[in-house]
């Protein structure tokens, strides 16, 4: 089977023939890409520090509030599967620029929102946008260095993928609390429109492929079935009951919707499906798939379990829980452009199995600190090893994905890697925070979301010193053993990750188009 036609550049800038250093050009291009990358992934965050400021000031319940997070989510796993083919439809530059648009857009409707309702129909129309930035970008940027530098370019792609975790709390918690809740969305007005700007006269011009069909089919079954899974997977952790009829109906639904997509993409015939699952069939891309579906259930849903503790076992605000974080982002930021540069020097197989390693140590020495009075710099310690390793496994396990692929098949793999990437973060944040409420049920601790608040918590009177002690140890006991089970997630990862390429890559990601 041949490859779907994707744009080709005109005039874009040459791969090196080496892993040598990136040039000028291509640094422009990441510029360009993180900017846009940055202002979708934090805007996730931002948000969810604002929802108590939304429910009280739209007098709504957090039943309903919850749908300015969840839209987006959704609109993000609606749209995703179509950027794929619309690279090649529209041409990268022109849909990235689209996609900027329409999330600038969505930013400004979303700070004038005058009710929750339009406030939710605006950031759906946020996702919309955001959900193609990130592939869009990846594929740009990925064709514009050639496989000897994919490991480099993929290490500025993980920028934004780190900070949005830890600034974003941060950035959140002070535009609400010292200025309003509309200035989350505005503040992506400016950036926005200077990401436009830079795109416009940066990025080079590619062709489109006007004759590029659509798979109806494949997008009836995916879009809706992905937006479902990931709305059942988490409506269910976050009521702490997959047994509801509504979850098990989406999640249920969802699953049958994504494995009938699967079947008709790889059925006989299907020439030009909307996620070519053939490449699969590769070694580095199957098994790059398989590291990441591992890793970011294991590490997405630990990290995400981290402000609760600091927050209900430590009694620190949102602002600060964010704060110390902070030490994570730092780790990955020192060693994400080093592990970048080894990649395409040594290959990704051996980069990831330390990063990987490192991870386990990190998160072992955290598990084990979590108590109702240890010390914050020895959680930094091991937030900042944890952060190392994460540098050194993320972007080099997509690095060892994009390597192996020709020009025309890039679009489509990125747009696949971020589908799993979304899928696997949805699966992972269900299954810790479900662990979580298990171990705090069977130490006779309230739910989850007894603890985190709410106007019955705030007026619940406190217990006595010693039992409020005793409580406290209780909680942080759970949270040892979620972190536990965490750790045995990452040993799975070694599986997976032992059969990534193991040398630097030779087939260039702008490899000349075969002739038909």
């Amino acid at each position: 089977m041949t490859a779907p036609a994707s744009p080709k550049t005109t005039d874009g800038p040459p791969a090196a023939a080496d892993g040598g250093g990136l040039d000028r050009g291509v640094l422009a291009v990441a510029a360009v890409v993180v900017l846009g990358a940055i202002m979708s992934i934090l805007d996730v965050t931002v948000v969810n520090v604002a929802l108590k400021h939304l429910v009280e000031d739209f007098n709504r319940p957090l039943s309903t509030i919850q749908w300015v997070a969840t839209g987006y989510t959704l609109a993000l796993a609606t749209v995703i599967p179509v950027t794929g083919w619309a690279c090649a439809r529209f041409g990268t530059k022109r849909l990235y620029m689209i996609s900027i648009g329409l999330f600038v857009a969505g930013s400004a409707l979303a700070g004038m929102a005058w009710n929750a309702e339009s406030l939710i129909a605006f950031r759906v129309l946020q996702g919309l946008g955001g959900g193609m930035i990130m592939p869009a970008g990846m594929t740009i940027l990925t064709q514009a260095a050639g496989a000897q530098r994919v490991g480099q370019v993929m290490s500025i792609v993980g920028i934004p993928m780190l900070l949005g975790p830890i600034a974003g709390p941060i950035l959140g918690g002070w535009l609400v609390d010292d200025v309003s809740w509309e200035w989350i969305f505005y503040i992506n007005v400016p950036i926005g429109a200077v990401a436009l700007v830079l795109a416009a006269r940066i990025l080079k011009k590619d062709e489109p492929q006007p004759a590029e069909k659509l798979d109806f089919l494949g997008l009836v079954l995916l879009s809706p079935g992905l937006a479902a899974l990931i709305y059942g997977l988490a409506t269910g952790a976050e009521k702490s009951d997959f047994g509801r009829p509504d979850v098990l109906l989406a999640t249920v639904g969802g699953a049958v919707l994504t494995l009938l997509f699967v079947w008709h993409a790889l059925r006989k015939g299907n020439e030009n499906p909307l996620i070519d699952l053939r490449l699969f069939k590769r070694r580095s891309v199957a098994a790059a798939s398989g590291t990441m579906v591992l890793f970011a259930c294991a590490f997405f849903g630990a990290m995400l379990i981290v402000p609760f503790y600091y927050q209900t076992v430590r009694g620190e605000t949102a602002f600060a829980s964010g704060l110390l974080l902070a030490p994570q982002g730092f780790g990955a930021m020192l060693t994400m452009p080093i592990g970048g540069k080894l990649t395409d020097k040594l290959g990704p197989g051996k980069v990831v199995l330390v990063g990987l390693a490192t991870v386990v140590l990190g998160v072992a020495g955290f598990a084990t600190l979590i108590t109702p009075d240890s010390s914050y710099w020895l959680h930094a310690a091991a937030l900042f090893v944890m952060g190392m390793g994460m540098g050194m496994t993320m972007m080099p396990t997509m690095s060892a994905a994009m390597q192996t692929l020709v020009h025309d098949e890039v679009p489509r793999a990125s747009t696949a890697l971020n589908i799993i990437q979304q899928i696997a973060g949805s699966i992972g944040t269900a299954f810790i925070t479900v662990l979580l409420a298990a171990q705090m049920r069977d130490r006779g601790l309230p739910s989850t979301n007894e603890l985190s608040g709410g106007e019955a918590a705030a007026n619940a009177p406190k217990p006595p010193p010693e039992v409020l002690a005793a409580m406290m140890q209780k909680l942080s006991d759970s949270f040892q053993t979620t972190y536990w089970w965490s750790l045995v997630l990452l040993a799975f990862a070694f599986l997976p990750a032992l059969l990534l390429p193991r040398r630097k890559p030779d087939t260039p990601v702008d490899a000349p188009m075969p002739m038909h």
